[in-house]
């Protein structure tokens, strides 16, 4: 901006001087009081001329707000004590300091300090937002480091803001790039265009997942626009800097899992001890400092001779797939006006939330429910298990000779076009309910999605009938790696022992998540009814994930709540047994007996426990007062793979859990932060569960 000022310092002497000023030879006279004339007009130019120079600076600078964003998201301490607390506090404040020099000195945001040499080392971390200024950082940093030292005699402690971590140990981690215990934050409020908000949310956190990766120093700021002149979705992704490429990018993956069970909300963050995610609808960093991340969304550049094979080969699939949607759109038109209408899913149409299936696809892909399709069943209905390949080409000689004799007719045998394997299960349950009130509950189920639960795919019902077609867990249910079960015929415990102890810690860990989740993070409280070992399915890497969510609320107004837990009763909370009350305080119950199964590798279920024996419950209070722990845990796994201390601490949360009383078993969120920052958990009272339910031995 360019500032043209014209000022006259002298404004009497423009005017022509009369003949009584000029002296000889021409000179100017001026006379005392000309000169007094001429002081007082300079000093209130000069006074003037200042308070406009501070006017325009003030106008053209922007005030600068100070914000080290010092949010606590997370912090946790090592169960572990250090060996001389001296030593390893000043070793502690001695990286602490190099760590601040590093940061206010060298301008860094990221650094790394340790004192290696003593018998009790310290290794530590610190890395700021790269949007934060140098003093906000330093200012972030001491506020962490005011929150790590009350971590007092422990050998390690980590602080999470939202502006900076700061982490130190007793050993080096500077190559971690995730651990158990991650976890996201998620803001409770929502605002318009939610539907729009999440979609875009959920693109930006994918492309920043991406690309971060491939930036130099792991960072990058970007925003969206949600619709033209309307909200805007901000995130930020960030990596330590000392772990690696893929070490980064696996770190990524686990945050844009655990941030999915944000969305739509307008907040979300999620948090591991190398990267860190987050999203907003409101800005939270200058807009100088995004990242135009396309470039490092690219893959690698495709010859013209591949480019011509792929345009080639994408055209003939298509002009294939255009000729078989037409001749089945044909066909339909010929056929009864009541077929399902076309959705994107050959057989499908889509409702709010799952997808409708064609009852006659699910019928046919399921060999008409053939016991050769059949992974087994339970008190809501019988499971299947389909394979939807993708379409498959075969020469019908009866729909050639009946429509086109020139076309080969594509068939889609019993399948979609996804080329995913699923399961579907099948219940008769509606008959007594309304079909709209079914719909109802089927589209709140399909609108829960967790890391941890099972997600429903799709529906279909066929007057009394009701499939539910749900993703398929390969791996099958946790029971079949911890005991013998009398109600699968398809195995006797052919995978116990399979399991170690970090696998069976991280499905305790992850079944409580997702409980918490649907207790107290959701939009309303969701209570599951029905936990147990049989309903807790495992992924490809051992990852736990629910079953049977929602199923209780599909059966019918006239059946017992007691009726669908195919016999055991072992799960079920006996305020719930005995008088019919439901909580959350139900779930927490039955998850505690599912912890005990973890640990002990043997069953809950009262019919398989011999006379005169305890039950599984009752061993477990005899084995913790006697102190006795590692002689409750599971006798396939290596003793050297669990501490004593560890076992005691799940086996406290899971005798807590299954107190009496509702009032004294903890929330599950409660039992999600006892197992990811080792918050200690008080002793309970031994439960009177087998004297409050009568058991029935009849069968």
């Amino acid at each position: 901006m360019r500032l043209a000022l014209t000022i006259s310092f002298f404004p009497f002497l423009n005017s022509t001087p009369s003949h009584h000023q000029l002296g000889n030879h021409g000179k100017l006279i001026l006379k005392s009081a000309d000169c007094k004339k001429i002081s007082t007009t300079m000093g209130t130019t000069f006074w003037n001329l200042g308070v406009l120079i501070i006017v325009i600076v003030a106008s053209i600078l922007k005030p600068v707000i100070s914000d080290p964003q010092t949010n606590l998201l997370n912090r946790g301490c090592s169960q572990y004590n250090a060996t001389n607390f001296r030593d390893f506090h000043n070793n502690r404040n001695a990286t602490f300091n190099d760590l601040r020099n590093q940061l206010s000195l060298q301008n860094k945001h990221f650094a790394t300090a340790q004192q290696s040499r003593s018998p009790d080392p310290v290794y530590a971390m610190v890395q700021c937002r790269n949007y934060l200024s140098t003093a906000d950082c330093v200012s972030c940093f001491d506020a962490a480091v005011a929150k790590a030292v009350k971590c007092k005699d422990a050998n390690g402690g980590r602080v999470v803001y939202d502006g900076c971590f700061l982490r130190y140990e007793s050993n080096t981690f500077y190559d971690q790039s995730t651990l158990p215990g991650n976890v996201e934050i998620c803001s409770t409020q929502t605002g318009s265009r939610e539907n729009e908000f999440g979609a875009q949310a959920q693109a930006l956190l994918k492309d920043l997942q991406l690309a971060t990766p491939r930036i130099t120093g792991y960072f990058a700021a970007s925003k969206r626009e949600v619709s033209p002149g309307g909200r805007t979705v901000y995130g930020v992704a960030q990596c330590a800097e000392t772990i690696s490429q893929s070490g980064c990018e696996d770190c990524l993956t686990v945050a844009f899992n655990n941030i999915q069970g944000c969305l739509p909300n307008a907040d979300g963050r999620a948090v591991d001890v190398a990267c860190f995610l987050r999203y907003s609808e409101t800005s939270f960093f200058p807009d100088n400092q995004t990242i135009d991340i396309t470039p490092f969304l690219r893959g690698r550049g495709l010859s013209k001779k591949k480019v011509i094979i792929i345009g080639v080969a994408a055209a003939g699939g298509g002009l294939l797939i255009i000729i078989a949607l037409a001749f089945i759109l044909w066909c339909r038109l010929h056929r009864k006006p009541e077929a399902p209408q076309k959705g994107n899913i050959f057989g499908a149409t889509e409702l709010q939330g799952p997808v409708a299936y064609d009852f006659k696809v699910l019928k046919t892909a399921t060999r008409d429910f053939s016991k050769e399709c059949k992974l087994g069943g339970g008190g809501f209905g019988e499971v299947f298990k389909i394979a939807f390949t993708t379409m498959v080409a075969s020469l019908d000689l009866f729909h050639i000779s009946k429509y086109f004799p020139i076309f080969v007719f594509i068939t889609l045998q019993g399948t979609l076009n996804n080329g995913n394997i699923v399961a579907v299960k099948k219940l008769k349950a509606t008959a007594s309910r309304p079909k709209e009130e079914v719909e109802s509950e089927i589209r709140v189920i399909g609108n829960v999605h967790h890391r941890n639960l099972i997600r429903l795919l799709g529906c279909s019902t066929k007057g009394a009938e009701l499939l539910l077609v749900y993703e398929y867990m390969a791996n099958g249910s946790l029971d079949k790696f911890l005991y013998e079960s009398p109600h699968h015929t398809s195995y006797r415990g052919d995978k116990r022992g399979y399991l170690n102890w970090k696998q069976r810690f991280d499905i305790v860990f992850g079944t409580a998540r997702c409980l918490a989740y649907l207790h107290e993070q959701y939009h309303f409280s969701l209570i599951h009814r029905d936990v147990k070992s049989s309903n807790i399915l495992l992924d490809n890497y051992f990852q736990p994930k629910i079953s049977d969510f929602g199923m209780a609320a599909l059966m019918p107004e006239d059946r017992s709540h007691l009726s669908s837990f195919s016999g055991n009763l072992g799960y079920i909370a006996p305020e719930y047994a005995i008088h019919g009350q439901l909580s959350e305080k139900v779930d927490v119950y039955s998850f505690g007996v599912v912890v005990l199964e973890t640990i002990s590798g043997r069953s809950s279920n009262y019919k398989t426990v011999e006379p005169g024996r305890d039950n599984l419950l009752e061993q477990a209070w005899k084995q913790y007062e006697s102190d006795m722990h590692l002689a409750f845990v599971d006798e396939t796994l290596d003793p050297n793979d669990c501490k004593t201390d560890d076992v005691k601490k799940l086996l406290e949360i899971a005798l807590l859990c299954t107190q009496s009383q509702p009032s004294r078993r903890p929330t599950m969120s409660e039992v999600v932060a006892s197992l990811s920052i080792c918050i200690s958990v008080s002793k309970g009272r031994k439960s009177n569960y087998k004297n409050l339910l009568p058991i029935d031995n009849s069968n």
